[in-house]
């Protein structure tokens, strides 16, 4: 597996994405950024628990041969257990963070789990494969509706913020809401996860919802063509598309999206 990889943070503000990888593994964690002002119950921050989650759950994948389900529960209970002493871990509002993982098993298939609205896309030479999950935009439509709506950098739109990360965190890690790496290991059972043959695989990308946004949010192209810009152009160039289109919007009224820009972080893989 040949890798390369991107992620540069949103301007103005520190990267709470973070990428890691081998030739046998790689992992992308995307942060979950909260709005100014409300408090988390954690000293460190999402970049800092981001870091630790993403390097625990590296470790634990290329360490051992468990499902990487149950690699992301060990790494959430010691990333938990690292500032359980200071911080509410417990908070709804403590720091999480959205999950894809890739591993080659022995040359013969590639393992894989998403747990959040990360993209993880596998190509096998015809239609990809994308897979991602999506249950946090099934809740607190309301409030999210009502942000679209808001004056860019205005005060109104920092409340209307905050009572959409009030809404959804209330539903987080629960039946009927949504499920993300926090600090209960038992939402690891709750990622989608499954396996293709090596054999089939010719690239796979992981994105974060910044980069995935050249897809979902900009229309730049279609998942074929974004593989085939990672291919042709790498991933920083990929990114730059991106960031071209956010500044080109500082209005947001031809996109209409909840921030002007994103943290933004691609492995693209070639086998």
């Amino acid at each position: 597996m040949h890798v390369t990889l991107s992620s540069v943070a949103r301007p103005g503000g520190p990267n709470e994405d973070f990428a890691v990888s081998s030739s046998e593994c790689v992992v992308v964690l995307d942060g979950a950024g909260m709005p100014k002002g409300l408090p988390t119950g954690c000293i460190h921050g999402v970049a800092w628990f981001a870091q630790r989650l993403g390097n625990a759950l590296f470790r634990e994948a290329t360490e051992t041969r468990r499902d990487l389900a149950d690699c992301l529960a060990t790494a959430i209970q010691r990333t938990a257990d690292l500032h359980r002493g200071t911080c509410d871990v417990d908070s709804p509002f403590s720091p999480s963070a959205m999950v894809a993982a890739l591993r080659v098993q022995e040359e013969e298939e590639a393992e894989w789990l998403v747990l959040g609205d990360v993209v993880l896309v596998l190509d096998d030479g015809r239609e990809p494969a994308v897979i991602t999950d999506q249950r946090l935009a099934e809740v607190a439509s309301g409030e999210r509706a009502a942000l679209r709506t808001a004056e860019p950098g205005s005060d109104g739109e920092l409340r209307t913020h905050t009572k959409l990360v009030q809404a959804e965190r209330a539903m987080r890690n629960r039946p009927g809401g949504f499920w993300v790496a926090a600090a209960d290991p038992e939402a690891a059972a709750e990622a989608i996860t499954g396996s293709t043959p090596l054999g089939d695989l010719r690239r796979v990308a992981l994105l974060s919802d910044g980069a995935a946004r050249f897809v979902d949010t900009f229309a730049l192209g279609d998942w074929s063509t974004c593989l085939g810009t990672l291919q042709q152009h790498g991933t920083a160039a990929l990114i730059g598309q991106v960031r071209d289109a956010e500044f080109s919007d500082p209005a947001r009224g031809r996109w209409p999206r909840s921030k002007m820009h994103d943290d933004a972080t691609v492995i693209f893989a070639r086998f």
